[in-house]
């Protein structure tokens, strides 16, 4: 964890602390905060043990939390955060091009999701929006958000095939994808393992998976391709295998600064 002094800031106005796995984009996340007057990063975690670490030493009046499929950081921890910090807003910036989080992450108990595609001067409005009580989406997420909400009356409809899954399926869903094993997404999650195998059973039926296999094949194009390979124009069927997604890399584009004073 990379944090300023305890108990001190630089200059007054919001303290931001920020979360990810990804050490470039959160030293240039910082570079750009640190250039307002009011913002300042008072500090960085990598993880769990040193998100509520540095929460608790250094009391942040706001975190972003830096997301992805192929990282450790997800819905767990923002809602660990809304647990033990009730009060403190969270941002969630997706560093993948993906939009389907965004639903969850709200419900999970964060106050704003943006993609980090946008445009710097989105960050900036989506920080100051959450810190008036507001909650802040993109034009686009809150467009679509807005749609289903209109369309929850009718015939049920999803926009991916994971929308079935449950917070915690979608979690083991992502870290199989990963490579994990039975045991070792038991230990990541704090579960038995036989409790495991029920989240993999009901995640494959809800899916309409034949066995494990495709189960693992599933999970593992999906995190490398994200949702959108596999949206269809109509209503998604769970059964994708027929049509293989093109991989894609992360388009997570860092803003040239200059140096900050």
């Amino acid at each position: 964890m990379t944090a300023k002094r305890p108990g001190t800031r630089e200059k007054p106005g919001i303290a931001i602390l920020l979360v990810g796995e990804h050490s470039m984009v959160c030293a240039g996340l910082a570079q750009l905060l640190n250039q307002e007057s009011d913002l300042s990063v008072c500090g960085q975690a990598q993880n769990a043990r040193e998100t509520f670490e540095a929460i608790a030493t250094l009391k942040p009046d706001l975190v972003i939390v830096s997301i992805s499929l192929k990282g450790k950081i997800g819905l767990e921890l923002i809602k660990e955060i809304r647990l033990w910090h009730k009060g403190l807003p969270v941002l969630v910036l997706s560093v993948d091009e993906e939009s389907f989080y965004a639903e969850r992450v709200l419900r999970a108990g964060a106050r704003g999701y943006i993609l980090g595609i946008e445009a710097p001067d989105q960050l900036i409005l989506a920080i100051r929006r959450i810190m008036k009580g507001e909650v802040h989406v993109s034009e686009q997420l809150s467009e679509r958000m807005l749609q289903k909400y209109i369309n929850s009356g009718r015939a049920k409809h999803y926009d991916w095939p994971t929308d079935i899954l449950s917070d915690r399926e979608l979690t083991v869903l992502q870290l199989l994808g990963q490579g994990h094993k039975r045991q070792e997404i038991a230990a990541n999650l704090k579960l038995s393992a036989k409790t495991v195998d029920t989240h993999l059973a009901h995640i494959q039926k809800k899916l309409a998976l034949k066995n494990s296999t495709e189960l693992r094949t599933y999970a593992v194009q999906w995190v490398l391709s994200g949702e959108k390979a596999w949206q269809q124009e109509s209503e998604p069927q769970p059964n994708v295998f027929k049509k293989r997604p093109q991989r894609r890399t992360p388009r997570f584009v860092m803003p040239k600064l200059k140096s900050s004073c």
